[in-house]
């Protein structure tokens, strides 16, 4: 009977934990739009696979009211049948704000990964640091924050935000390695509407200070914008697909029908006969890829790079291709930084590279210079540089200056370089190169535009092409555009066992 009436009390508790701060809270945030706490855990995990731990913990606060779990759900389950820890932030008990007990749950579980090696999910929705706590709350973070570095580049760290996240909560999101929104529920900042108002004068609600789309297309701090909280947990699911567990593992094997011999007639009509004319890159990419899948990472930020993940016979690859459609695929600060994250992070999980390159330069201007594109450019060549991953290129069009070395070029390590005939090698553009090399004899011609239209035809004869590069074994190969899927495919199989180490070191200093 003793028995029977400590389970009795077992389950009740059990009831009691998972009615978060109540049905009319639970009801509240419904009618956000938002879902609960255990229903977002319910939509990311495998059913029945979640484990619970620290359900019973309360908060340590004297005089307050006391919730089993204190605001945070975490424990682990599974996604497509492997291992993954999360916590998941619940708005319904003080605003899902962090305590000290709050903050030991996300700790533990985080301290689990790293040991396991499995990727850490975390599902944020808070108000921020408990305001009844103090200093212990901001601790509380603090441990957060070391976990976050500690494990970055070790287990893969996902962030969804779900709700308000501002303060110093949102330097944990910012840690890690993607960080998923969703439009219209969700907002990012360091100080809110109000603050803003009364110290710059400024007026702006949330939405437009820290949205989805805000920090999808403006800032760059959030990689996923989506409509809704299905969506958001549906599209982390599907990233996990392209994952390893850990640093130590291969990302995983995907079976595919697409043969991998396959030739595709479609990329001879993608590059224009206009050197000048832009084309979609995506055109290329999705002709290549596996099931023409592709899931692309910070689509709606510097739009003129594109990156994003793929499988090419069954191996997971990372993308990074310039976009001729956005600025003509120049370099520029946003892009830079954008490139240089997604290839450290590729290259910190064991995941091969392939750069589809269309590259004039980088963008000039004032505005670069003084924002820096030294420094920020020179970040995406640290990466490039760094990276000991299989490195692939495929040169589709130009290939021009400086940005030439900088995207994964032979010179810096990449390990098979190819180009398309249509490939245009060289310190810059025919006209750019014909009104400097011949600047005299154009203006001292009779039709200086004919002169002109002469000489860059025969600069373009003389160097705008890949022989010159490829006779000097800069490039690998000249292919036919229809072999590219089977080249890079038989290239990845090719460099499976490649082992390539960097110089002992604590770590580089790559130019922040």
């Amino acid at each position: 009977m003793a028995i029977a009436e400590k389970l009795k009390r077992l389950e009740e508790l059990r009831r009691q934990s998972e009615q978060g701060g109540g049905a009319e809270r639970v009801q509240a945030q419904h009618e956000r739009g938002k879902l609960s706490a255990r229903e977002r855990l319910d939509l990311l995990l495998d059913p029945g696979s979640f484990v619970e731990l620290g359900r019973f913990v309360t908060s340590r606060t004297p005089d307050t009211q006391k919730f089993l779990g204190d605001g945070v759900v975490t424990g682990y389950g599974m996604v497509h049948g492997r291992l993954v820890y999360v916590f998941s932030q619940d708005f319904t008990v003080f605003g899902g704000s962090l305590s000290e007990a709050h903050a030991e749950k996300i700790v533990k579980i985080m301290d689990l990964a790293l040991q396991n090696g499995a990727p850490v999910i975390g599902l944020n929705d808070s108000g921020g640091a408990r305001i009844q706590e103090g200093v212990v709350s901001l601790g509380g973070y603090a441990d957060i924050f070391l976990r976050n570095t500690l494990a970055s580049g070790v287990v893969p760290q996902i962030s969804a935000i779900l709700g308000p996240c501002a303060g110093g909560a949102v330097y944990s999101p910012a840690i890690t390695d993607f960080v998923y929104m969703v439009r219209g529920t969700s907002y990012m900042f360091v100080t809110g509407p109000n603050v803003v108002k009364t110290v710059t004068h400024e007026t702006i609600d949330m939405e437009g200070l820290g949205g989805a789309d805000v920090h999808a297309s403006t800032s760059g701090v959030a990689h996923f914008a989506c409509d809704s909280e299905l969506e958001c947990l549906e599209s982390i699911r599907s990233l996990l697909r392209y994952l390893p567990q850990n640093n130590r593992e291969d990302p995983p094997r995907r079976e595919t029908a697409d043969p991998h011999d396959r030739a595709d007639e479609g990329l001879l009509n993608v590059v224009p006969d206009e050197p000048s004319k832009p084309y979609d890159m995506h055109d290329v990419i999705n002709r290549v890829v596996d099931d023409g899948e592709f899931y692309e990472v910070h689509r709606d930020y510097a739009a003129n790079i594109i990156v994003g993940l793929a499988h090419l016979g069954g191996y997971t690859v990372g993308i990074i291709a310039n976009q001729p459609a956005v600025l003509a695929g120049v370099l520029d600060i946003n892009s830079a930084v954008k490139g240089a994250r997604f290839v450290r992070f590729c290259d910190a999980f064991n995941i091969p590279l392939v750069v589809f390159e269309d590259v004039p330069g980088f963008l000039p201007g004032v505005a670069q210079e003084h924002g820096g594109i030294i420094r920020h450019g020179a970040k995406l060549l640290y990466a490039f540089c760094e990276a000991t991953v299989p490195r692939l290129t495929v040169i589709t069009r130009k290939a021009y200056g400086g940005a030439y070395d900088v995207m994964n070029s032979k010179h810096i390590r990449g390990d098979i370089n190819l180009a398309w005939p249509t490939a245009e090698i060289a310190v810059m553009g025919p006209k750019g190169a014909v009104e400097i090399l011949f600047r005299k004899e154009i203006a001292d011609a009779d039709d200086s535009a004919a002169a002109a239209a002469k000489k860059e035809a025969e600069y373009r004869e003389q160097f705008a092409h890949p022989y010159i590069a490829a006779s000097r074994g800069y490039i690998d190969d000249v292919i036919d555009p229809r072999d590219t899927r089977p080249r890079l495919i038989s290239a990845l199989g090719m460099l499976q066992n490649k082992r390539t180490t960097n110089p002992p070191r604590k770590h580089g200093n790559v130019p922040l």
